[in-house]
């Protein structure tokens, strides 16, 4: 009988030892996204598209008095965006399928200011069936703006009016052209033709996308899905977090101050991560002269580390010619871009590294952060707000770019960090300090030369997570910001 017993004894030891052994993961902390918007942030660029009436009168607004047949692209071919798109490293597309002049790029039933009444492919036309079709073909993403003011509708200033719009979203969302992954609204609110502000009813609006789009994330001032950043320059804040207090605050006028825009709120009760949006051109619709004015490769690149680098997602405006096309310039400028980032990215300089640091347990490890798998990280034991990684190379490392990620999975949780390198002389030297890693953080430093980089969390709301550290080389745009 006592023979028998013993491997049973022995299964339960290696049960407990098993049981001793795992550690459970941190429990998330405060707001979490969605699986819709951690995707959503995972696709880092995107291209805005303005076209319209007003790309061919060369206004920003129109007054909604435009002809019809104004609208009259002479050769249509969003596949060519979507290639650029697709070329140029972004995810999605979207486009503003009705700005405010009201002039609708589909045939929209709720309007007589659209496609089917203008002379363009004798009215038979669908800006959005194309270009659905044409981000099919290429492997991205659709999402549409539709905005809420209209300035050509006589119902708009009237109660009955948002009815309207809800009748005109849903001739856009009942899948019609497919899974749309955005939808952007615009807070502007003009005076109506009664003289009359449209009052808004933004909980209908979004019940709305969340009825026939539930995949959709929102975008607006103040989400729910994601916010805006406060301005058009392409610059998120240095501190940058994702979570927003949104109650009591809507798009438009009633938002929250552009300074809380640009860097949220931390431990708030929402998650709306901010999206940068900025022109490839001084203005948002094409016109001819402003092509000697398409933004630099520099200047891309800063936009780049001030907002996907700030735990942002940049939103890069990039308006059709009168013919329909991307114009050659801004197609070339974004071939270059892409370019510049394949280089400065190609090779983690930390690939190789040893990574030291308390963590807690063997499952959340120092060198889970090499690891190129999202959902591998380190993270320290409950309690422990505070800590440091030690990378150490096999030979001396050039670089200036240290990029960083929590995993957002379990909420936004570092608020401090610097970083310091190993000096030939065996003293540790600060190069950098900053607040907000959030899913993406790049640090640029100056250029160093070391054979250690200590990684060094001063603060966190709760114990922190890295799921990612790696160091680059731009010898493009050398800029410390």
């Amino acid at each position: 009988m006592k023979n028998r017993c013993r491997p049973c004894l022995s299964f339960c030891l290696l049960l407990c030892l098993a049981a001793a052994c795992t550690v459970r993961p941190p429990e998330p902390y405060g707001a979490v996204p969605t699986p819709e918007q951690l995707a959503w942030q995972q696709m880092e660029m995107n291209l805005f598209c303005h076209f319209g009436p007003n790309t061919f009168t060369g206004v920003e607004w129109g007054d909604g008095t435009e002809p019809e047949d104004i609208f009259c692209p002479s050769d249509l071919d969003c596949r060519q965006w979507t290639a650029t798109a697709r070329k140029a490293g972004f995810k999605g597309v979207i486009l503003t399928a009705k700005h405010h002049d009201g002039f609708c790029l589909w045939p929209s039933p709720e309007s007589v200011h659209t496609v089917a009444q203008s002379a363009w492919r004798e009215g038979k036309g669908d800006v959005l069936h194309e270009l659905s079709e044409a981000c099919a073909a290429e492997g991205l993403k659709f999402g549409v703006y539709i905005s809420p003011w209209d300035r050509n509708d006589p119902r708009y200033g009237t109660p009955e009016y948002n009815a309207v719009f809800v009748r005109t979203l849903e001739s856009v969302l009942d899948g019609r052209y497919g899974p749309v992954f955005e939808q952007w609204f615009d807070g502007a609110c003009g005076e109506g033709p009664t003289g009359k502000r449209q009052v808004y009813d933004w909980p209908l609006f979004n019940g709305t996308v969340a009825r026939l789009q539930p995949q959709a994330v929102i975008f607006s001032d103040v989400g729910p899905g994601c916010r805006w950043v406060g301005n058009e320059r392409g610059q998120a804040g240095r501190t940058n977090w994702s979570t927003l207090e949104v109650d009591g605050f809507e798009p438009g006028a009633g938002s929250p101050p552009v300074e809380v825009l640009n860097c949220g709120t931390p431990g708030a009760s929402h998650w709306a991560a901010a999206e940068t949006d900025v022109s490839i051109r001084p203005g948002w619709f094409w016109r001819a002269s402003e092509t000697p004015q398409v933004k630099s490769v520099r200047q891309l690149l800063k936009i780049y580390y001030e907002s996907v680098g700030r735990n942002s997602l940049l939103l890069l405006n990039v308006p059709p010619d009168t013919r329909g096309r991307i114009d050659p310039v801004d197609s070339l400028r974004l071939m270059e871009f892409r370019a510049a980032l394949d280089d400065i990215f190609a090779d983690d300089l930390a690939a190789d590294a040893t990574v030291a640091g308390d963590a807690r347990g063997r499952h959340f490890a120092p060198a889970n952060v090499l690891s190129p798998a999202y959902d591998r990280y380190w993270a320290l034991p409950d309690g422990q707000t505070g800590g440091a990684l030690t990378l150490s190379f096999p030979g001396p490392r050039t670089f200036n770019r240290v990029l960083l990620q929590e995993y957002i999975p379990l909420g936004q949780r570092i608020t401090a960090f610097h970083l310091e390198i190993l000096t030939p002389e065996g003293e540790w030297l600060e190069i950098a300090r900053e607040t907000t890693v959030g899913y993406k953080r790049i640090v640029l430093t100056p250029t160093v030369t070391t054979a250690a980089l200590r990684v060094v969390v001063d603060d966190a709301l709760v114990c922190p997570t890295l799921t990612r550290v790696a160091l680059y080389h731009d010898t493009v745009y050398c800029e410390v910001d």
